[in-house]
């Protein structure tokens, strides 16, 4: 029988996540600074009042520091996706499942704002970004597969993630554009709802005719 969790256990994964906030805020602070080539470890380490040793045993380089996605946990999404009643369609099992994702990235507004501007910042990122987010992306395909009843390899789970991740990503950017000014959620749905809607285009406002002049 496996022993419950002690508060010193509860204690010790808080002082964990604690350290690991603070060197990925030291990092992001640093590099928005200096840029990524001015910034060592053992600078950033500092800035945590830790030590380098320290430091990797929560990242296996500065650019991990950089790119570390808390919000986004791949189990956690499954269970997620698993608790949207089975009725619900795909595409709005997946927005929902996101609910929990979203209200992270808001809650921790401030270090969000500033990943999004290092990385656009530092171009380089990109590719261990995209390598980040597959893992991410492999258990999203299997869990939508599942709640739709095909195989890991039918086209419809991976044009849905594909898609979705898409939205999100773009929600994202006008997110960080606007300086967090508007609602993540809400520019979250708009674009899920476009998707929903079959991508129809934006209306635009019906030219109003000249006034008569007499």
């Amino acid at each position: 029988m496996t022993s419950p969790p002690s508060p010193a256990d509860g204690l010790r994964d808080r002082k964990k996540r604690q350290t690991r906030d603070a060197l990925a805020t030291a990092a992001l602070r640093l590099v928005a600074e200096r840029g990524l080539e001015h910034v060592t470890v053992e600078e950033i380490s500092a800035a945590a009042n830790v030590s380098s040793r320290t430091f990797f045993n929560y990242f296996p380089s500065k650019d991990d520091a950089l790119i570390a996605d808390p919000s986004v946990d791949s189990a956690r999404f499954v269970a997620d996706l698993a608790e949207v009643p089975s009725d619900v369609p795909a595409l709005a099992a997946v927005r929902a499942a996101m609910t929990g994702v979203i209200e992270r990235i808001q809650a921790d507004r401030e270090s969000w704002l500033l990943r999004m501007v290092v990385i656009e910042r530092n171009p380089s990122l990109l590719p261990r970004l995209v390598t980040a987010g597959a893992e991410v992306e492999r258990a999203m395909i299997e869990a939508v597969a599942a709640r739709v009843g095909v195989p890991p390899d039918h086209g419809f789970p991976a044009l849905l993630v594909a898609v979705t991740g898409a939205a999100f990503r773009t929600a994202m950017l006008r997110w960080a554009a606007a300086g967090g000014a508007r609602s993540l959620a809400e520019l979250v749905d708009e674009v899920f709802e476009a998707l929903a809607a079959g991508l129809p285009d934006p209306r635009t406002a019906t030219p109003q005719p000249a006034a008569a002049t007499t």
